[in-house]
C-alpha cells in the first residue's frame, strides 16, 4: 500500500462524511487546562441519571476533553468553520438518520447545549528494520476521533440512546446519506462491545464504501452518562487505506466519560 493510495482512499473516499475527522484535528486551539448495547437506565445509576438536569453550557465546556486529560496525542476544539450542522446531514431513511448524525458528529435530538472536540493519536515509530512500505504504514496508523458532547433536559439523553439502539438494529444492512451535499454510503452496521464507564452505550463498526467501491471501518460509540450523551466517531487512516479493522481507542472514551462523573 503506497502513500498515494492510502492518502487517496482515506481522504477522498469519504470526503463528505469524514471531512471533519480528517481536517479538523489540527485546525483549532486545544481544549483547555462489539456485545450489544449495555445499560437500560433501570439500575441505580440509570435511575439517578433520569432525574439529572442538563448541564449548563459552561459546565459542558468544562467537562469536555482537554489536552491535560490525555497521555497521547493532541486534543483540539472544533471550529465553526469545520463543524457539520444538523441541517447539512440527511439520511435516505428516517429510521437511519440517528446513525448518520452520530457518524458525522451531529448532536441527536434537541440538546440544551453541545460542544465538540477532536483528538489525533500520536505518531507510532516503525521497527528499526522496517522497510519503506512498513514505515509508511506506521506513519498512517493513527486514530482520529471526533468527540461530541450534548446535554439534555427531561429524559432527552435516554431518548437519544433509545433512538440509536433502534437504528442500529433497523439499519444493520446499511444505508446512505448526504453530508454537506455529498453522498455517503454505509454497507453495514455491526454492533460491538459496549463502551465501559457509561450508564448506557451503543458501540458500532460502520463499514463505509468509498468512491472506488473500497470498504473500510469507522468506529462509532454513543454513550450516556447522566443527562449527557458523548458520541465518539473514530477513523484510522491506515485502516481507511487497507480496509482492515482496528480497535476502538478506549483511552479517549475512558478519559471523557471520567470527566462526566
Amino acid at each position: 500500500m503506497t502513500l498515494t493510495v492510502i492518502r487517496r482512499t482515506a481522504l477522498a473516499a469519504s470526503a463528505a462524511a469524514l471531512a471533519l475527522l480528517v481536517t479538523a484535528c489540527g485546525s483549532s486551539d486545544d481544549g483547555g487546562s462489539g456485545g450489544k448495547a449495555s445499560g437500560d437506565g433501570k439500575d441505580a445509576g440509570g435511575a439517578a441519571a433520569s432525574a439529572a438536569p442538563a448541564l449548563t453550557a459552561a459546565e459542558l465546556e468544562k467537562a469536555a476533553l482537554a489536552q491535560a486529560d490525555v497521555k497521547n496525542g493532541k486534543v483540539t476544539k472544533v471550529s465553526a468553520a469545520d463543524d457539520v450542522a444538523k441541517d447539512k446531514v440527511k439520511g435516505d431513511k428516517a429510521e437511519c438518520e440517528p446513525l448518520a448524525f452520530a457518524e458525522t458528529g451531529v448532536p441527536l435530538g434537541e440538546p440544551a447545549a453541545a460542544v465538540k472536540r477532536s483528538w489525533t493519536e500520536g505518531p507510532k515509530k516503525p521497527s528499526g528494520d522496517a522497510g519503506t512500505e512498513e514505515a509508511i504504514g506506521a506513519a498512517f496508523d493513527l486514530d482520529k476521533a471526533l468527540v461530541t458532547l450534548a446535554t439534555y433536559d427531561d429524559g432527552g439523553a435516554e431518548a437519544v440512546l433509545k433512538d440509536v439502539k433502534e437504528a442500529a438494529g433497523a439499519c444493520a444492512g446499511g444505508f446512505t446519506f448526504t453530508a454537506m451535499g455529498e453522498p455517503a454510503k454505509i454497507a453495514k452496521v455491526a454492533q460491538g462491545e459496549a463502551t465501559g464507564g457509561a450508564d448506557e452505550s451503543v458501540a458500532m463498526t460502520m463499514t463505509m464504501v468509498g468512491e472506488d467501491g473500497d470498504e473500510f471501518p469507522v468506529k462509532v460509540s454513543v454513550t450516556r452518562k447522566g443527562s449527557t450523551v458523548a458520541t465518539f466517531t473514530v477513523l484510522n487512516l491506515a485502516a481507511a487505506g487497507t480496509g482492515k479493522d482496528f480497535p476502538f481507542p478506549t483511552e479517549i472514551s475512558d478519559a471523557q466519560l471520567a470527566k462526566l462523573g
